[in-house]
């Protein structure tokens, strides 16, 4: 390509990758998490509605859904639900966890554990949510994802198994909700280990969640037992 055609966009891209390859294997020293605080808001904001909504990385909805994924105050609703769990990926001057915080989110994650964990206990069903995760654009195909996922996995599975007695009797459930008509994604799941459970309903249609552009679409529930 010649340089004088090359976007900043695509700039901003190659200097983040690099930024990160030189750092190789992503693992969990590199890829780093803390919990969400309300001063992330908009920068959260930014970055779910930017990887959902628009027509950059594979694993946007755009051809799918219309309009914002969320709303500010949605986030700040999430972020001070004292079961909710809301984690990011923050850049910093040195890409390293005690470098400065730029003010730029690189991923995020959520984990929502689920009401009533004395119920789930008797049912065998300690469940846990995982939704909200997504990777900048420039980042995803380079590992991000799957470090951020299996750290949420693994504290919500922590998190579950330490209020009751017999762990191993009572494996920990993980689920989320994917869109239909999205077989990469999907596929994306299974090889780390979720299922389709059969549960599914219609994508809303209230307007709190975007604007589907298909009549036909629909949430699709994985999950995935740990133990």
């Amino acid at each position: 390509m010649n340089k004088d055609h090359i976007t900043q966009k695509e700039l901003n891209k190659e200097a983040l990758n690099k930024e990160l390859l030189n750092k190789e294997p992503l693992n969990k020293s590199t890829v780093f998490l803390r919990q969400a605080e309300a001063s992330d808001v908009d920068a959260l904001e930014q970055l779910l509605n930017r990887c959902y909504r628009q027509a950059e990385g594979w694993t946007n909805e755009a051809d799918l859904v219309g309009g914002i994924r969320t709303t500010k105050d949605e986030l700040l609703a999430v972020i001070n639900d004292p079961k909710h769990y809301v984690f990011i990926y923050p850049k910093t001057t040195t890409s390293e966890r005690d470098g400065k915080e730029t003010g730029e989110l690189l991923g995020c994650i959520a984990v929502d554990i689920k009401d009533d964990v004395a119920t789930n206990q008797r049912a065998g069903n300690q469940k846990a949510y995982i939704g909200m995760f997504a990777v900048l654009p420039e980042l995803q195909g380079l590992g991000v994802g799957h470090q951020i996922l299996q750290a949420a996995e693994t504290f919500a599975q922590r998190h579950l198994q330490s209020n009751t007695q017999t762990p191993a009797q009572n494996p920990a459930r993980l689920t989320m909700s994917i869109l239909s008509h999205r077989p990469e994604l999907l596929a994306y799941y299974q090889r780390r280990g979720y299922e389709l459970n059969g549960n599914s309903m219609p994508f809303p249609v209230d307007g709190n969640n975007g604007e589907p552009k298909r009549q036909d679409l629909e949430l699709l529930e994985l999950e995935k037992l740990v133990s």
